[in-house]
């Protein structure tokens, strides 16, 4: 086990399984975004979906390999698909939850017992909530006034999840990988 303290292992497990429903919930809600006419919408759900599953990937990496057999996965987040708006409201509340309260508590746990890849696995995905909140909420004030978010693209970085409408910047401003690694959706 790559993870020397319990606490910090329950909370990548812990991570890893809230990034892991977010991931597929938002692919699902991306369709939704679809039926009702905001591709942009849809573009932003499969690449912030992509963006989760960099997190999930990052915790579950942290972990080690450790199947702790004994250990269960919940993550706790609206479940089912709603209107669009609904969506993204979830969306938000559920991003928000991550960056004010989940994140910051894991992000000390790590530091304080000296788990420096847990401490950065923790450290990318709450610098990539910030951001994915607020885009959910451009998105959210776009679908209530009849509109499609304006977008060309969305990128993600692969390796930190770090999202940006348009065109990704040269250097990744969280983990520093070069703009060539980041995906387009």
């Amino acid at each position: 086990m790559a993870v020397k303290n319990a606490m910090t292992a329950d909370f990548l497990r812990s991570a890893y399984g809230g990034e892991s429903m977010a991931h597929m919930r938002y692919l699902y809600w991306g369709d939704m975004a679809e039926k009702e006419g905001f591709p942009n919408v849809k573009k932003l759900f499969e690449a912030i979906s992509y963006a989760e599953r960099v997190h999930a990937g990052n915790h579950f990496r942290e972990l080690g390999g450790d199947t702790a057999a004994d250990a269960t996965v919940t993550a706790g987040a609206v479940f089912g698909v709603g209107k669009t708006a609904e969506n993204l409201v979830g969306a938000i509340n559920g991003e928000l939850h991550e960056v004010e309260q989940m994140y910051p508590v894991y992000l000390e746990a790590a530091r304080f017992q000296s788990e420096k890849g847990a401490e950065r696995s923790f450290h990318f995905a709450l610098e990539a909530e910030k951001i994915h909140a607020t885009l959910f909420q451009q998105a959210l004030d776009s679908v209530k006034a009849g509109k499609d978010i304006q977008c060309q693209a969305v990128y993600i970085c692969p390796v930190c999840g770090h999202t940006v409408l348009d065109e990704a910047p040269d250097k990744c401003p969280v983990c520093g990988a070069p703009k060539a690694k980041y995906v387009a959706f």
